[in-house]
C-alpha cells in the first residue's frame, strides 16, 4: 500500500501541483495558529498542550480518515486516502520552481536576476554575492527543503504505516517542522508574541521529530552519490554547523557531491509583516523569520568551489535518492507480499 501511495502521489503532484493558498493548507495554518492563541500562556504545561493538539489533532484525523475507511469500505478506498493526504503532505514542486528558475537565470548569464530570486525565496540580502555564493545558498537551500517536503515526509510516513497508522507519519512530519516556523512569523504579524517557553517546546520537539530522518537522508545521499567522501564529510564537518540535523544532510550532500558548502549565513532582509503572504506558511520556506533554517559558521567543508554544473548534480543526487527509497519500498512490499 505505502509503496502504489507514494507512486501515485508523486506521479499526481508533478502532474498537476497543489496550488499556493490552498484550503487544505490554509486550514492546516488556522489550526495551528488557534492551537497557539487559545494555549499558550507561557508555562511549560500550556506549551506542551498547544504543540500537541497543533500536530496531534490533524495527525488523529489522517489516522481516523484510513481506519473508517479501511474497515467501511476495504483497502482500495484507504490507499485513496492515503494518496490525498501524501499529496498535501509531500513533493517537489511546493518549492522547487524558485530552484528552476534561479538555475535558468544563471545558465542564461543573467545573475542578477538569480541575486533577486534568491532574496525573494528566503528573504535575504543578495545583492551583493558572487555567483558561486549565489550557486552554494541554492544548493543548501534545496537540498534542505527536498529532506522537509519529500525525504522527511518518506521516512515517517512509512514507518507509521507499516505500524499501521496509516498516513498519520506524513501530517505529523509536516506540522511538527510547520509551527516553529510558521508561530513567530503569524505572532509578529498579528502583534501577538509567542512565549519564549512555547518556542523552546516547538524547537526541541522538531529537532526530536527530524533527528532519524535527517541522518537517512544522509545516508540515501551517501549511497546515491560518493559514499566514503559523503561518509567522511559527515564525520569531519556536521558539527560545523549549529543544528544538528541540518548540519548531517548538509555536510553529507557536500562530501557525495564533492563540492564545498557552508560559509557565512545571508543576513535577513527587514520585510513588512503583511509583505509575505500566509501560503508560504506550509508550501514553501520563505517566511520573515529572525533566523535561518539553518545557520553555517565560517567554515567551510572540503570540496570544489560551487558552480552552476552542481546544481544539475544536485537534481540528479535527489532523484536518484527518490528511486532508491521506492526501490525499497518495492522490495519491503514484495516481501510482505510474498511471505
Amino acid at each position: 500500500m505505502s509503496f502504489i501511495a507514494i507512486l501515485f502521489a508523486l506521479l499526481l503532484e508533478q502532474a498537476r501541483p497543489l496550488a499556493r493558498g490552498n484550503l487544505v493548507h490554509a486550514g492546516l495554518r488556522h489550526w495551528a495558529w488557534w492551537s497557539c492563541r487559545n494555549f499558550d500562556a507561557g508555562r511549560p504545561a500550556h506549551a506542551w498542550a498547544a504543540w500537541l493538539i497543533a500536530v496531534g489533532v490533524p495527525s488523529l484525523v489522517a489516522l481516523g480518515g484510513h481506519w473508517l475507511l479501511w474497515h467501511t469500505l476495504g483497502a482500495w478506498a484507504a490507499v485513496f486516502w492515503h494518496i490525498a493526504v501524501l499529496y498535501v503532505t509531500l513533493g517537489f514542486r511546493q518549492f522547487s520552481h524558485y530552484f528552476t528558475a534561479i538555475r535558468d537565470a544563471l545558465e542564461s548569464g543573467d545573475e542578477d536576476t538569480a541575486r533577486e530570486l534568491l532574496a525573494k525565496w528566503r528573504q535575504v540580502d543578495a545583492h551583493e554575492l558572487p555567483r558561486s555564493e549565489v550557486v552554494r545558498h541554492v544548493i543548501e537551500f534545496s537540498v534542505l527543503a527536498a529532506h522537509r517536503h519529500v525525504f522527511g515526509v518518506l521516512a515517517w510516513y512509512t514507518v507509521l504505516s507499516v505500524l499501521g497508522l496509516g498516513p498519520a507519519g506524513a501530517v505529523f512530519y509536516r506540522m511538527a517542522e510547520l509551527v516553529p516556523r510558521y508561530w513567530p512569523y503569524k505572532g509578529r504579524r498579528l502583534s501577538h508574541p509567542v512565549s519564549v517557553v512555547l518556542m523552546d517546546v516547538a524547537r526541541r520537539m522538531w529537532f526530536v521529530v527530524d533527528y532519524v530522518p535527517a541522518r537517512i537522508t544522509a545516508l540515501f545521499f551517501a549511497i546515491v552519490g560518493s559514499f566514503e567522501d559523503a561518509i567522511d564529510s559527515w564525520r569531519s564537518h556536521a558539527r560545523r554547523f549549529p543544528d544538528p540535523n541540518d548540519g548531517v544532510i548538509l555536510a553529507a550532500t557536500a562530501g557525495a557531491l564533492g563540492v564545498r558548502l557552508g560559509g557565512a549565513s545571508l543576513q535577513r532582509l527587514v520585510i513588512p509583516a503583511d509583505a509575505v503572504h500566509d501560503s508560504t506558511a506550509i508550501d514553501g520556506d520563505n517566511l520573515a523569520e529572525d533566523t535561518e533554517l539553518y545557520q553555517p559558521d565560517t567554515t567551510d567543508t572540503a570540496g570544489r568551489t560551487p558552480q552552476i554544473a552542481h546544481l544539475r548534480s544536485v537534481v540528479g543526487l535527489v532523484w536518484r535518492t527518490v528511486v532508491l527509497w521506492m526501490l525499497l519500498l518495492a522490495l519491503l512490499t514484495l516481501a510482505r507480499l510474498l511471505g
